[in-house]
């Protein structure tokens, strides 16, 4: 009886795999259309029935004021550097130093960031969550690098010769005519060779974005898990009235 049952269920799986073998449709031609997503296309009512009040939700949240701007920040109104730049360098190091200072029990000697990075004005007036969107669109991460002296004289000769106002925080340094250092400070002390310094920036830049190539010259990289985009929505939430200038930060001497 066992084997009878064992030859039935042989045969029934061999007819099943038979059975597909025969039935496999293979084609023979394929095409393919160009179909254009525009608005000569007609939206579905169900759709839009069903997808409305995510909308409304959203744009709530999105547009709702959370802090006023004094005046317009831009990233083109300084040589070395702009009132946009500045804004969103202080911010980083406001919004990260404490998240840094948990995990590792030190603090951020100066942060630095990339001049393209920063992707719309912020118009004087009301700021909200949509305004932080439109000025840092990608999903970068801050991130703390910890760099040598010579590591970070690299990072300085960059800032130098780049020729473009890429936004820094918690220095102070000024070029004489010829474009050679004259001064150097780092939160608040004179630059120093021998020392390490924690270095604030995004996971972008320290990969080598932006011609960066001297962050790869770090000894550690710490995450703080937070996006530059949600630190400045953080920051405009607690902020009643924002402002920031172009300043003596970084100059070059006529």
């Amino acid at each position: 009886m066992f084997l009878k049952i064992k030859h039935f269920v042989i045969f029934i799986t061999i007819y099943f795999f038979v059975s597909c073998a025969d039935s496999l449709q293979i084609p023979n031609k394929i095409e393919a259309k160009k179909i254009s997503v525009d608005l000569q296309i007609e939206g579905s009512d169900s759709i839009k029935t069903f997808i409305t009040p995510y909308r409304e939700r959203i744009n709530t949240i999105l547009d709702s004021t959370l802090a006023y701007v004094s005046s317009d920040l831009v990233k083109d109104d300084g040589q070395l550097n702009t009132s946009a730049g500045n804004f969103l360098a202080d911010l980083v190091l406001e919004q990260a130093n404490p998240i840094f200072e948990s995990r590792k029990g030190k603090s951020i000697d100066f942060v630095v960031l990339n001049h393209g990075g920063i992707r719309a004005i912020v118009s004087k007036g009301s700021v909200n969550a949509r305004t932080a969107y439109q000025v840092m669109p990608f999903e970068n991460y801050i991130v703390v690098v910890e760099m040598d002296g010579n590591a970070v004289r690299d990072l300085l000769t960059f800032l130098a010769k780049s020729g473009r106002a890429h936004p820094i925080s918690n220095m102070e340094l000024v070029l004489d005519e010829a474009g050679n250092y004259t001064k150097i400070m780092i939160n608040g002390q004179p630059f120093d060779e021998n020392k390490t310094y924690y270095v604030a920036s995004n996971d972008y830049l320290i990969q080598g974005g932006d011609e960066m190539g001297f962050f790869k010259s770090r000894t550690s990289v710490t995450n703080t898990d937070y996006l530059v985009r949600n630190a400045i929505i953080d920051y405009f939430k607690k902020m009643d009235t924002i402002t920031s200038t172009v300043d003596n930060r970084f100059i070059q001497l006529n």
